[in-house]
This record gives C-alpha cells, structure tokens and sequence, in this order.
C-alpha cells in the first residue's frame, strides 16, 4: 500500500503536489534472529516415578520484548508434555522463562525455543508448547509448536 502526502499550496487550492511518504525499514535477518543465540540456564528435572500421564504448565504473566520496537510482549505460556524418564522442576522452568523478560525475541521463536529447550532437558515423549499473546496494534498472537515435529517435504 503506498501512502502518500498531500500538500496544497496556499495560493493556488486548485492544484496539489504529491510527495510519497518516507518508507521505514524493514524487519532484517538480525531482527528475525534475535535472541536466538542467548545462552539460557539448564531446566532441571527430577525423575519420573509414573508412566503415561500429561502434566501442564502455564505462565499467566509472561513476558518479552519485541527485537525492532522495543515494546513489551504480555502473554500466556502453555506447556504441555508427557514425560519420559524425567519431570521438569517447577522453579527451575520459571527462573529459565524470566530470562525471557528483557529479552529481545518474536513471539513465534519465543514458543519454538522454550520447545526445543524442553526437549533437550526432559526428553519428554512428546511436548506442545503454546504462546497467547495479547493484543498490540489491535492484533493478538497464538503460536503452537510441537515435537516431535512434523516431517518438512524435500523440495523438488
């Protein structure tokens, strides 16, 4: 969509110059990347005593920072996951997501870090971790990651 400035001269109300409107940069590969390269703390687990059972885990007051505007991200973080061999410690997953806090990161890398993290420590069967972010300019924001994760078809 072009947008465009309209200036009337004062002498002359018939006739007008269009000038168009500076364009502000775009999101950049260093953007898009952001806070992916931190270095998180470990998530600690405790062994599992029980097979076959599903344990949730929500963080009502999540939040982040976005990479380019600077503004804060608010919003819910689900995880779900059924575990293996070991459980993740409760402190230990909420001290790992304050590192979020003032962190530089998009929503979408948010949810599929704090996923592939999970993984790494519990070895879960199967882990989902969803992200309800609250409303900025008037959109809000739900991502969903899986693992294991699905296959991507070869490219032809």
């Amino acid at each position: 969509m072009l947008k465009l400035c309209l200036v009337l001269p004062q002498s002359q109300p018939s006739t007008a110059t269009i000038f168009p409107m500076p364009r502000l940069p775009r999101y950049t590969p260093e953007h898009a990347a952001a806070g992916l390269d931190v270095k998180f703390p470990e998530i600690e687990t405790w062994p599992n005593q029980f097979p076959g059972y599903e344990i949730v885990i929500d963080d009502p007051e999540f939040t982040s920072v976005c990479p380019k505007t600077g503004l804060p991200d608010f919003g819910i973080i689900t995880l779900r996951y059924q575990p293996n061999k070991v459980c993740l410690e409760l402190k230990s997953y909420k001290e790992y997501l304050h590192v979020y806090r003032n962190l530089g990161i998009f929503q979408e890398n948010v949810v599929n870090r704090v996923l592939e993290d999970v993984v790494r420590w519990a070895k879960p069967v199967w882990a989902e971790v969803k992200g309800e972010f609250r409303p900025r300019g008037g959109i809000s924001t739900t991502v969903v990651a899986r693992w294991p994760r699905a296959r991507r078809d070869k490219k032809p």
